[in-house]
Protein backbone atom coordinates (compact mmCIF):
# COMPACT_ATOMS: atom_id res chain seq x y z
CA UNK A 1 0.00 0.00 0.00
CA UNK A 2 1.56 3.68 -0.78
CA UNK A 3 2.63 5.68 1.95
CA UNK A 4 4.10 8.79 2.40
CA UNK A 5 5.01 10.88 5.68
CA UNK A 6 4.57 14.67 6.81
CA UNK A 7 7.19 15.91 8.64
CA UNK A 8 8.60 18.91 9.74
CA UNK A 9 12.57 18.84 9.60
CA UNK A 10 14.96 21.72 10.28
CA UNK A 11 18.77 20.53 8.88
CA UNK A 12 20.46 22.25 12.29
CA UNK A 13 24.03 21.91 10.43
CA UNK A 14 22.39 24.94 7.72
CA UNK A 15 21.09 26.50 11.12
CA UNK A 16 24.49 26.90 12.69
CA UNK A 17 26.09 28.07 8.89
CA UNK A 18 23.33 30.58 9.25
CA UNK A 19 24.41 31.94 12.67
CA UNK A 20 27.87 31.41 11.60
CA UNK A 21 27.52 33.65 8.86
CA UNK A 22 25.54 36.50 10.77
CA UNK A 23 28.43 36.30 13.61
CA UNK A 24 31.05 37.05 10.43
CA UNK A 25 28.53 40.16 9.62
CA UNK A 26 27.92 41.40 12.95
CA UNK A 27 31.97 41.16 12.85
CA UNK A 28 32.53 43.65 10.12
CA UNK A 29 29.72 45.95 9.78
CA UNK A 30 30.67 49.92 11.10
CA UNK A 31 27.54 50.24 13.26
CA UNK A 32 28.78 46.83 14.98
CA UNK A 33 32.37 48.50 16.07
CA UNK A 34 32.74 48.56 19.60
CA UNK A 35 29.34 47.13 20.70
CA UNK A 36 28.55 43.89 22.88
CA UNK A 37 26.54 41.96 20.94
CA UNK A 38 26.21 38.18 21.16
CA UNK A 39 25.06 35.61 18.96
CA UNK A 40 24.77 31.53 20.30
CA UNK A 41 23.30 28.79 19.04
CA UNK A 42 22.51 26.09 21.31
CA UNK A 43 21.60 23.21 19.35
CA UNK A 44 21.05 20.86 22.45
CA UNK A 45 17.78 23.41 23.14
CA UNK A 46 17.81 24.03 19.43
CA UNK A 47 17.18 27.93 20.10
CA UNK A 48 19.83 30.52 19.34
CA UNK A 49 20.21 33.59 22.24
CA UNK A 50 20.43 37.36 20.74
CA UNK A 51 21.95 39.79 23.20
CA UNK A 52 22.55 43.07 22.32
CA UNK A 53 22.95 46.73 23.42
CA UNK A 54 20.24 48.39 21.73
CA UNK A 55 17.00 47.59 19.32
CA UNK A 56 18.13 49.09 16.25
CA UNK A 57 21.14 46.37 16.89
CA UNK A 58 18.94 43.93 17.18
CA UNK A 59 16.40 44.04 14.46
CA UNK A 60 19.85 44.06 12.66
CA UNK A 61 21.21 41.01 13.88
CA UNK A 62 17.15 39.31 13.23
CA UNK A 63 17.02 40.76 9.62
CA UNK A 64 20.44 39.16 8.70
CA UNK A 65 19.68 36.12 10.28
CA UNK A 66 16.50 35.77 8.41
CA UNK A 67 18.02 36.76 5.13
CA UNK A 68 20.62 33.48 6.04
CA UNK A 69 18.00 31.25 7.06
CA UNK A 70 16.19 31.54 3.73
CA UNK A 71 19.57 31.72 1.70
CA UNK A 72 19.98 28.04 3.63
CA UNK A 73 17.01 26.73 2.61
CA UNK A 74 14.98 27.60 6.23
CA UNK A 75 11.66 28.34 6.20
CA UNK A 76 10.47 31.27 7.83
CA UNK A 77 7.69 29.46 9.92
CA UNK A 78 10.32 27.17 11.52
CA UNK A 79 11.46 29.81 13.57
CA UNK A 80 9.52 31.07 17.01
CA UNK A 81 11.08 34.61 18.01
CA UNK A 82 10.46 35.38 21.24
CA UNK A 83 9.78 38.52 23.26
CA UNK A 84 12.73 41.15 23.90
CA UNK A 85 13.46 41.46 27.28
CA UNK A 86 15.95 43.30 29.01
CA UNK A 87 19.36 42.01 30.15
CA UNK A 88 21.64 43.15 32.45
CA UNK A 89 22.61 47.34 32.25
CA UNK A 90 21.48 48.15 28.95
CA UNK A 91 21.55 45.42 27.24
CA UNK A 92 18.92 43.69 25.56
CA UNK A 93 18.17 39.96 24.72
CA UNK A 94 15.77 37.65 22.79
CA UNK A 95 15.76 33.75 22.39
CA UNK A 96 15.18 31.96 19.25
CA UNK A 97 13.26 28.47 19.26
CA UNK A 98 13.75 26.61 16.28
CA UNK A 99 10.42 24.44 15.49
CA UNK A 100 11.31 21.07 14.82
CA UNK A 101 8.52 18.22 14.38
CA UNK A 102 5.09 18.56 14.18
CA UNK A 103 3.33 19.04 17.62
CA UNK A 104 0.46 17.01 18.67
CA UNK A 105 -2.23 19.76 17.91
CA UNK A 106 -0.98 20.45 14.54
CA UNK A 107 -0.74 16.70 13.87
CA UNK A 108 -4.40 16.63 14.70
CA UNK A 109 -5.42 19.57 12.56
CA UNK A 110 -3.57 17.67 9.77
CA UNK A 111 -5.53 14.84 10.25
CA UNK A 112 -8.79 16.05 10.59
CA UNK A 113 -8.07 18.23 7.31
CA UNK A 114 -7.33 15.15 5.29
CA UNK A 115 -10.72 13.30 6.55
CA UNK A 116 -12.32 15.96 5.33
CA UNK A 117 -11.31 15.35 1.84
CA UNK A 118 -13.12 12.23 1.78
CA UNK A 119 -10.53 10.58 -0.04
CA UNK A 120 -9.53 7.09 0.36
CA UNK A 121 -6.27 7.52 2.76
CA UNK A 122 -5.99 7.00 6.21
CA UNK A 123 -3.75 9.66 8.11
CA UNK A 124 -2.37 8.29 11.25
CA UNK A 125 0.34 10.36 14.46
CA UNK A 126 3.52 9.07 14.92
CA UNK A 127 5.34 10.61 17.52
CA UNK A 128 6.36 14.37 15.50
CA UNK A 129 5.09 13.38 11.87
CA UNK A 130 1.61 11.99 10.85
CA UNK A 131 1.85 8.86 7.77
CA UNK A 132 -0.73 8.48 5.06
CA UNK A 133 -1.66 5.77 3.50
CA UNK A 134 -4.25 4.79 0.82
CA UNK A 135 -4.29 2.13 -2.07
CA UNK A 136 -4.05 4.63 -5.01
CA UNK A 137 -0.94 7.18 -5.37
CA UNK A 138 -3.48 9.94 -6.80
CA UNK A 139 -5.26 9.85 -3.58
CA UNK A 140 -2.26 10.56 -1.66
CA UNK A 141 -0.82 13.21 -4.43
CA UNK A 142 -4.23 15.40 -3.68
CA UNK A 143 -3.69 15.14 -0.07
CA UNK A 144 -0.34 16.55 -0.78
CA UNK A 145 -1.27 19.32 -2.94
CA UNK A 146 -4.27 20.53 -0.41
CA UNK A 147 -1.97 20.56 2.16
CA UNK A 148 0.55 22.62 0.61
CA UNK A 149 -2.83 25.02 -0.37
CA UNK A 150 -3.80 25.17 3.24
CA UNK A 151 -1.81 27.94 5.23
CA UNK A 152 -0.35 25.81 8.42
CA UNK A 153 1.44 27.04 11.27
CA UNK A 154 4.75 24.53 10.27
CA UNK A 155 6.53 24.17 7.23
CA UNK A 156 5.75 20.77 6.24
CA UNK A 157 7.91 18.20 4.21
CA UNK A 158 6.75 15.20 2.18
CA UNK A 159 8.92 12.04 2.20
CA UNK A 160 9.45 8.47 2.00
CA UNK A 161 6.90 7.91 -0.92
CA UNK A 162 6.76 4.58 -1.09
CA UNK A 163 4.12 2.17 -3.84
Amino acid sequence: MPTFDIVNKVDMQEVDNAVNMTRKMISTRYDFRKSQTELTLNKKDKSIHVLTEDSMKMKAVEGELSTNFSKRGIDPKAIDAGEIQSAAGDMIKRDIRIIDGIETDTAKQIVKLIKEQKLKVQAKIMDDQVRVSGKKIDDLQAVISMLKAKDLDVPLKYVNMKS
